[in-house]
């Protein structure tokens, strides 16, 4: 995912710098090439050969260090980097930077580098409240730096509060957010669904079906690491949702009706890839049913249909203004199939009225419920697109990459 992309992370003073070794490891599976800058206080927590062990490359703490290759260092990886990540981040580092001060590896890399810088700072909670702490962050700000939030928690100080550098897969996960992909979809508007619903038939039970919600993750997380601004309207389900994304969660199909469509109206590209239910019980008890000897049926109702509202909300605004933003809208849907694919397929396609489905089979091998991959038929009006099986990640890519043409 990171491949030929060049991490510079930069390691203070501060006991939290034993974390920045399994960011180091986790990039550099990832295959980055990541380079570590420490300050000399920062080689009392933890070894530069730590570091050097896990990346491959030399560890850069002193600026006039001779074992290297004959360049000016600091100058050199600062042109080389793709993202410089400044964690731990002491009130020192955030200080020097601030205020202009260039007099370790560190700091003189850092302001010679014009690629995305991110800090995170870590200390005490009173030294991170001092006025002048969160001036010069503000500063920071001001001059284009991300500030990755601290975390609360129990600090080594004793102290509990604010101050702890957050967990090493969320600083991976900026660092994903602005190098793993081309911003081709930046100021695109994307609602994803994803997972199931739960249809109570009273307080205990409820009609629900097998979806993990995986895909629809998927598709979250790469549309927003390709730039868009992504809602994910989820079901219950035991994954954790994409960073960097609006979070709405729903149980029932009703709950999902009304989230969708409250915002669907301001979307670019809607993608419908949660498995709704289409009945749920005409009445829920009010208290748990009691078992008998007898048999029992529940009467079933029809929920309502998102995909076909959107489909119907889309035709009513190309008739009154046929280039705002609803009318020239993307509306993907899912179809997951156990015979007649492509026929069912397009049935839904013309019947919802809809741009594309993204079909599967449920009987075909790695296109089931809970798979980390699937096989998908990308159904439009013009072409049905068979691709290979392949992991949720690459499929939601290849499906962005089809909605972004359609929508050009």
């Amino acid at each position: 995912m990171l491949k030929n992309k060049t991490v510079v992370l930069g390691v203070t003073g501060s006991i939290a710098a034993y974390k920045m070794a399994n960011v180091a490891s986790m990039l550099v599976k990832l295959h980055a090439d990541v380079n570590v800058i420490m300050t000399e206080n920062a080689t009392n927590f933890i070894n530069p050969i730590t570091f050097e062990t896990l990346t491959g490359n030399k560890c850069l703490v002193d600026t006039f260090d001779r074992n290297f290759q004959f360049n000016v260092e600091h100058v050199a990886l600062a042109k080389r980097a793709d993202i410089f990540m400044v964690a731990p981040a002491s009130a020192n580092i955030i200080g020097k930077i601030a205020g202009g001060i260039a007099d370790d590896m560190l700091s003189t890399t850092i302001m010679a580098a014009k690629c995305p810088k991110l800090i995170a700072p870590a200390m005490n909670t009173n030294m991170l409240e001092n006025p002048i702490v969160q001036d010069n962050i503000r500063k920071l700000q001001s001059y284009g730096y991300e500030i990755i939030e601290s975390a609360s928690g129990y600090l080594a100080c004793g102290d509990t509060g604010k101050g702890k550098l957050p967990n090493e897969q969320l600083l991976v996960d900026y660092i994903l957010k602005y190098i793993a992909a081309e911003k081709d979809m930046q100021g695109i508007k994307v609602l994803v669904t994803a997972g199931p619903t739960m249809e109570a038939i009273d307080p205990v039970r409820f009609i629900s079906n097998h979806s993990t919600g995986k895909m629809g993750y998927a598709i979250a997380r790469q549309a927003m690491l390709r730039g868009a601004d992504v809602t994910l309207v989820t079901g219950k389900v035991a994954i954790t949702p994409p960073e960097f994304v609006t979070v709405v969660p729903v149980t029932s199909a009703q709950d999902m009706y009304e989230a969708v469509t409250a915002a669907s109206a301001d979307q670019d590209i809607i993608i419908k890839a949660a498995a709704v239910a289409d009945y749920k019980p005409a009445e829920v008890s009010d208290n748990k049913i009691k078992k008998s000897d007898a048999d029992m049926s529940i009467p079933l109702t029809r929920t309502k249909d998102i995909l076909a509202f959107l489909g119907m909300q889309r035709e009513e605004a190309r008739k009154t203004d046929g280039d705002s933003r609803l009318a020239r809208q993307i509306i993907c849907g899912f179809s997951m199939e156990t015979q007649n694919l492509l026929e069912n397929s397009r049935k839904k396609l013309e019947k919802k009225k809809i741009d594309i489905v993204a079909a599967n089979n449920l009987k075909t091998a790695g296109a089931g419920f809970g798979t980390d991959t699937n096989v998908l038929t990308l159904i439009t009006q013009d072409e049905d697109i068979e691709l290979p099986q392949m992991s949720k990640e690459e499929c939601a890519d290849r499906l962005l990459t089809q909605l972004i043409k359609m929508r050009k």
